[in-house]
């Protein structure tokens, strides 16, 4: 199985960059993971926001394979602690199939992205920065492979 981050918003501050590559590193033994950057949609005095919440949203579906699970990153969505996120990322394994976490961009995702979004994840009810969400998503996700390996890095 691999995964990808596919996250609206490019060039990410470096505190940013060098976290998540870290973690990328690190979660690569277990999990294979690759950031997706869309270019977020236009917006500003004079612009349609729905029209750039919608161009964003297409840009996100062209970034997805046509087979893959999708686990959009919504407020709205399931809260898991590190043990039921670590039960989730064995399920997924056991489907077979690669897996993609979505980040929307500042109002969220656009309709059709949670239309086809297999499940969705909350971190929850606090509002995050969505470069710091991209951190947050690697952290977790190698927490959760390193605690399926029996790893100490999860000493809770």
């Amino acid at each position: 199985m691999k995964a990808r981050l596919v996250a609206v918003g490019e060039r990410a501050p470096p505190w940013v960059a060098e976290g998540f590559a870290e973690y990328r590193k690190r979660l690569s033994h277990w999990l294979p993971f690759e950031l997706v950057e869309v270019s977020p949609g236009l917006r500003g005095k004079g612009r349609d926001g729905a029209r750039a919440i919608h161009d964003e949203g297409q840009r996100v579906l062209a970034a997805l394979p046509r087979d893959i699970h999708v686990v959009a990153l919504d407020g709205r969505g399931r809260e898991w602690d590190s043990e039921a996120l670590s039960r989730r990322l064995e399920h997924w394994r056991g489907q077979g199939r690669d897996i993609a976490f979505l980040i929307g961009g500042p109002e969220g995702h656009a309709d059709q992205v949670l239309e086809r979004a297999d499940e969705r994840w909350s971190l929850g009810r606090l509002t995050l920065p969505h470069m710091l969400v991209r951190l947050l998503v690697a952290e977790q996700l190698y927490r959760a492979a390193a605690m399926l390996a029996n790893h100490p890095y999860h000493r809770a």
